[in-house]
């Protein structure tokens, strides 16, 4: 990809400015331009379309020989004309007003983007900026392009772009790049400077349907107009009098703020209003095509990259910062004589090996204190799961715990307090808390984030009510943090959408909360509450029961196994696996704060919902309300997340593999400590069984030496070839 011509920055090198110094002393130059042609020509200063960058190079002289480097043996002519700007040319009369404008977009006739190409629809984008843009007259800076939002029914308002801001500081950060490389593509951003909806029209989504049009078009344009295609576009929004929902809604990122300056604020003033700065890549790779890397960017690696027995482990378990060299290497070894034979004990393992079975021991017996730590076994895992996710466009990030019943170990320490059971016998274990990481089709690309915790029995003592109890002390807590983990390594792989899919135990306000400060990853919740989105009382699910279907889907569902009647859980009948067809509700939302928060602002998300209306006799309908802050523009968009969400049950099936296949609730261990360090290694084993069950499912053709070594495949040849004589 071509970079800016610095030109400034090269003819002030030395070795340059001798160069210039030669030429005019040897050269009989009339004029500016003359000398400047020459300039371009030798240092072959051309712009995307090879014309010579004639303007540039003089003000770069001019610059030069107001600083004494250069002395010039002409003087620039000076204009006797005052300079006519292009917002000098207006209309005479303000522009009609359109009529009948519908109240929808969707219904508005013939709307379209009229490009900016001659002088009678330049005079109509003017008036309307000067004359109804709250900013008024419109200076743009650099390569400028103009659209007018017409229809039917006149015009609607009108769209302006030019060049980028030259530097801000949120924005640098966001994109990652250092001052060098700022400077070699900074080009390639387009700032869009005026955007207007008429004040006299009322038409709801017009903002962010136009707001589309241009996104999908702005590039070939530009591309038409100046020889390039941009790669980002920015604007900035002043959120004391707007919102900057229509960027939202039409996938804009919001990556800061500014902080008050202007082109023109040499000053250094901060005399504008600071405005929040949004964000639209046109090309999702933009960062791979500057060749830039974030601070902690992440470089993609395959799925199926090293993943035969003989050096997965090495790679999922490599450097675990858990100690000296010698630990590192038995924690391999560990990992890789488990996953061998998972569900059995390591002395069953390694067959009884007594030197084997003593080093399995020192490692998980080290004092608690110790850098072995569930954490730090499973960073390599962790490291190569994000490498996994940045490969990806979209990833699915499945959030949920699972209890481990150790009620039996009697003699071991530090273990929690669980729920109780359906006789009311309390029981004792640790609490799993596990993010998992998988594709669009379901996948595992490994595990994000693993927690244990071993839960203590609550004080009546407490008279705190739980609205009063902060956050960090319950123990929802879990879900905030573990999305703000989310959140930090969304930076480390911008380019990857992360989805935080998650159940009903997530649908509660200081999640959705969470969500809102820093919207980079979208959340996907199954609603629990019937919550208020009116002074009046309207209910959430109410309301939108009321309201006309989008469409219909036929989704799978996985069978479901009898549970009995709990202490607070109620019993399950046995579900048979099927298809199930949906109709599909789907309905924007502002949805009020608990009323213990009468302060708190209302969270807007979408709700979608979705009802089998026809299930088979004898079963449950099955009944989704969704609630997501994707943005949902048609039915495709709603089906979609209805199939994400109905991913969710991989986290069931990852439980299900390290309970039943890895038999970690068969572990006997004396501390919670130690039970915590082989559930850390098992957990990655898991993931890898997971992963092959998958892989085969869904990608039968796949080589087998993905999977197996030569001597595993040879051997499989030969037993297939001994059972066919």
């Amino acid at each position: 990809m071509k970079k800016q011509n610095q030109i400034k920055k090269t003819l002030t090198l030395p070795e340059n400015i001798q160069l210039l110094k030669k030429l005019l002393a040897n050269g009989d130059f009339i004029n500016l331009t003359q000398f400047a042609k020459v300039i371009c020509e030798k240092f072959n200063f051309k712009d995307f379309k090879d014309n010579l960058q004639l303007t540039s190079c003089k003000v770069a002289i001019n610059q030069l020989a107001k600083q004494n480097h250069i002395k010039l043996p002409f003087k620039a002519p000076k204009s006797t004309k005052k300079r006519k700007t292009k917002t000098g040319i207006r209309l005479a009369n303000p522009v009609a007003l359109p009529v009948d404008v519908p109240k929808f977009a969707g219904d508005v006739k013939n709307l379209e983007l009229q490009l900016v190409e001659d002088k009678q629809s330049l005079r109509i984008w003017n008036e309307l900026m000067i004359s109804e843009h709250p900013i008024g007259k419109a200076l743009l800076a650099g390569r400028q392009i103009r659209y007018l939002i017409n229809s039917e029914h006149g015009y609607l308002g009108g769209i302006g772009f030019a060049s980028a801001a030259l530097h801000m500081s949120d924005r640098e950060k966001w994109i990652g790049w250092d001052n060098e490389t700022m400077q070699s593509y900074l080009q390639y951003i387009i700032n869009m400077s005026r955007f207007l909806i008429r004040p006299s029209v009322c038409c709801k989504n017009l903002a962010s349907k136009t707001l589309a049009m241009c996104m999908a078009r702005i590039a070939d344009d530009f591309n038409d107009r100046y020889g390039y295609k941009p790669l980002l576009l920015e604007s900035f929004v002043d959120t004391s009098k707007y919102t900057g929902s229509c960027y939202k809604a039409s996938n804009w990122i919001e990556i800061g703020q500014t902080k008050g300056r202007g082109r023109q604020d040499r000053n250094n003033k901060h005399a504008l209003t600071k405005k929040a700065i949004y964000m639209y890549p046109l090309q999702k790779n933009f960062r791979q095509l500057m060749s830039i890397k974030p601070k902690g960017f992440v470089d993609p690696i395959d799925i199926t990259s090293h993943l035969d027995h003989e050096s997965w482990a090495r790679h999922e378990f490599n450097n675990a910062p858990i100690g000296n060299k010698h630990n590192k290497t038995r924690l391999i070894e560990i990992a890789l004589l488990q996953a061998k034979n998972p569900g059995v004990s390591f002395s069953q393992c390694v067959k009884g090996n007594r030197a084997q079975i003593k080093g399995y021991y020192r490692l998980i017996e080290k004092p608690d204190e110790s850098a072995m730590t569930m954490k730090n076994i499973m960073h390599p895992h962790r490291q190569r799961t994000k490498a996994r996710m940045a490969s990806e466009q979209t990833v699915l990030c499945i959030q949920d715990d699972s209890e481990l019943n150790y009620t039996n170990l009697s003699q071991t320490k530090g273990l929690g307090f669980l729920k109780a059971n359906q006789t009311g016998a309390k029981m004792k274990g640790i609490v799993l808390h596990t993010t998992l990481a998988t594709t669009t089709s379901g996948i595992p690309l490994g595990i994000v984030k693993s927690e244990c915790s071993t839960p203590q029995e609550k004080t009546k003592k407490d008279p705190r009510k739980p609205h009063k109890i902060p956050i960090e002390e319950k123990k929802t807590y879990s879900w905030v943090k573990q999305h703000r983990d989310l959140v930090k390594i969304s930076k480390q792989i911008p380019d990857t959408r992360m989805v935080h899919v998650c159940d009903r135990e997530a649908d509660f306000y200081e999640f959705f909360q969470e969500q809102h400060k820093e919207s980079r990853v979208d959340v996907l919740i199954r609603a629990k509450h019937n919550r208020n989105i009116s002074a009046k009382g309207d209910k959430l699910f109410d309301h939108i029961q009321s309201t006309k279907p989008l469409g219909k889907t036929t989704i799978s569902i996985p069978s479901k196994s009898a549970r009995p009647k709990k202490s607070k859980q109620k019993a399950s009948k046995y579900r048979a696996a099927r298809n199930a067809t949906l109709s599909i509700h789907v309905k924007k939302q502002s949805i009020l704060a608990p009323s213990y928060y009468p302060d708190k602002p209302p969270i807007k998300a979408t709700l979608i919902y979705a009802i089998e209306n026809n299930p088979p006799a004898g079963a449950e309908p099955i009944k989704w309300y969704l609630l997501t802050t994707l943005a949902v523009k048609n039915i495709n968009d709603a089906i979609n997340y209805l199939d994400w969400y109905s991913k969710r049950w991989r986290i069931e099936d990852y439980f299900k593999v390290l309970k039943s296949g890895c038999n970690i609730t068969k572990l006997k261990l004396n501390s919670a400590t130690r039970l915590i360090r082989v559930i850390a290694i098992n957990s990655v084993i898991a993931w890898r069984i997971m992963l092959m069950t998958l892989l085969s499912r869904e990608q039968p053709k796949l080589p087998c030496e993905v999977l197996f070594t030569d001597l595993e495949i040879a051997t499989l040849n030969a037993y297939i070839k001994k059972k066919m004589q």
